[in-house]
């Protein structure tokens, strides 16, 4: 086995992982001049935020909106991208029995779209909901029933979340909904709608635009490679970590690639269970049970060729319809056009939501291919006949899932980070929080300003578990100031909590 080339006149900093969090933190350490080793397992870089490709078409795992209140982050995006950072009109609708609702919901436009009849049916649900709300009020399902009526629930609510999740409504926190859903009820809707002025921001709704890269978001980290890599850093690809080496109080060393790469200071966005079971010597038990604690969702992208120019005008679909598999539809062209190399045709992915190993995951691309083509017809949003082509991306880890032994595993894992202060983590699995790619980069930044404090001896030392406090979800301006970090909170998705069994 090889020793990496670094010398000690120029202490080595080890990277694991190239997504968002990885490139991120090079990036930041070449603007201060420091190099570093980035290791990369697959044959790309950018993780989920790679841009994948078949025949000429061009495709996002899971659509990556470049959106963020952190100047720190947007401005990384312009430098990198330049004139390929485009300006993208949003739409995203809800589909539910052929008709489309929009996202968020519009009182009025959902009683026009579900019909007198329905609608009248569901303020009846309402008012029930009123009168006997369900107690206790522990559950999503309750909440959300109990603000906008059973019905509406069963409509707007419950298909899209079980198919996301893998978990019925009612084992789902009531914690997520009132984060998630926060200041939103059925009668705020409709006093909004109906006494608001056009300008009222009372009522929380999401941009309306975002900026995303003319070839997708692997375009950016592929700059970013290339940056970093002009810089004197080295960025390794199918160089899977196989074992770290540490001893009490630091971590010494990573094999990987057949290479022991040996270092100074250490960024980990790995999975944390991998992490963890990767230690050599070997985890202490208690330390290798908390590992176990850390489960995920995973998906997959059946993504179809169309021999049709233009399908529907959104750049993505949240798919309501419990009669099918499929959860969320991306039309890739919407996003950007250059990603479809033939006008006369349409590219849109079909998004699957499941866990590696179950059915759906081990079902061949063949099958799947059949079952994209049978469902996005069934929904009328294109005809089978028209559907010429197309391809399978799995994606493992997409979602790290916060169940009810998610604390245990996080409280053991901090204990045995803050005992090795080398190593830092970042980024959406390397911390195990289900969180934008701006959270990723953030507390990469972070890491690696920590890097440049502790070998200069100036600035100050993040806590990089402060970042994103999980307060509310609501979408605004990038604010000026590079530290204003705090600014990040407000627009992380948030994660269910599974209630006990």
């Amino acid at each position: 086995m090889a020793l990496n080339p670094f010398s000690k006149s120029n202490p080595s900093i080890i990277i694991l992982g190239a997504g968002p969090a990885g490139l991120t933190a090079a990036y930041e350490l070449a603007k201060h001049n420091l190099r570093s080793i980035v290791l990369e397992k697959d044959d790309t870089v950018g993780g989920l935020s790679r841009t994948a490709e078949y025949k000429g078409y061009l495709f996002d795992i899971g659509g990556h909106r470049f959106f963020t209140k952190v100047s720190a982050v947007h401005k990384m995006w312009q430098e990198v991208l330049k004139e390929d950072f485009l300006s993208r009109p949003r739409l995203s609708r809800i589909y539910y029995k052929r008709k489309f609702f929009q996202y968020p919901l519009e009182p009025m436009n959902a009683l026009f779209g579900l019909g007198v009849i329905e609608s009248l049916h569901c303020g009846l649900s309402y008012l029930w909901a009123r009168i006997f709300p369900v107690r206790p009020e522990d559950s999503f399902e309750a909440w959300v029933s109990n603000r906008f009526g059973r019905r509406l629930f069963k409509i707007f609510f419950e298909s899209y979340t079980e198919k996301v999740w893998g978990i019925p409504c009612k084992k789902i926190g009531a914690e997520w909904a009132a984060q998630r859903i926060k200041g939103l009820s059925l009668i705020s809707l409709v006093r909004a709608a109906i006494f608001a002025p056009k300008n009222d921001k009372s009522i929380k709704t999401l941009i309306h635009e975002f900026h995303y890269p003319r070839l997708g978001p692997g375009m950016m980290w592929q700059r970013t490679r290339e940056i970093v890599e002009s810089a004197g850093s080295q960025v390794e690809l199918n160089h899977g970590v196989e074992k770290i080496f540490w001893e009490p109080g630091r971590i010494t060393g990573v094999l990987a690639g057949g290479h022991i790469y040996t270092g100074d200071h250490f960024v980990s966005s790995l999975p944390l269970r991998e992490l963890i079971n990767k230690l050599d010597p070997p985890a202490p038990p208690e330390l290798l049970a908390a590992a176990s604690h850390f489960n995920y969702r995973d998906f997959l992208t059946v993504a179809l060729i169309v021999k049709t120019p233009d399908l529907f005008p959104d750049n993505w679909i949240y798919i309501h319809e419990p009669g099918v598999k499929v959860g969320r539809i991306q039309n890739f062209k919407n996003w950007s056009p250059e990603m479809v190399p033939d006008p006369a045709t349409s590219c849109v992915g079909l998004e699957y939501f499941c866990f590696e190993g179950d059915g759906l995951w081990t079902t061949p691309d063949a099958d799947l291919i059949a079952l994209g083509r049978k469902e996005l017809a069934s929904l009328g949003l294109a005809r089978a006949e028209d559907i010429v082509d197309g391809c399978v991306v799995r994606m493992p880890k997409a979602y790290p899932v916060y169940d009810e032994s998610y604390k245990l595993g996080i409280e053991a894992i901090r204990t045995f980070l803050d005992s090795v202060p080398n190593l830092q983590v970042a980024g959406r699995n390397g911390m195990h929080r289900y969180n934008n790619q701006d959270h990723s980069m953030l507390t990469a930044m972070l890491a690696a300003r920590n890097i440049v404090s502790e070998m200069r001896g100036i600035g100050p030392h993040y806590d990089l578990w402060r970042v994103n406090a999980d307060d509310e979800y609501h979408e605004g301006a990038v604010p000026e100031g590079d530290d204003d970090f705090q600014e990040l909170e407000s627009t992380q998705p948030l994660v269910p909590t599974q209630l006990g069994k």
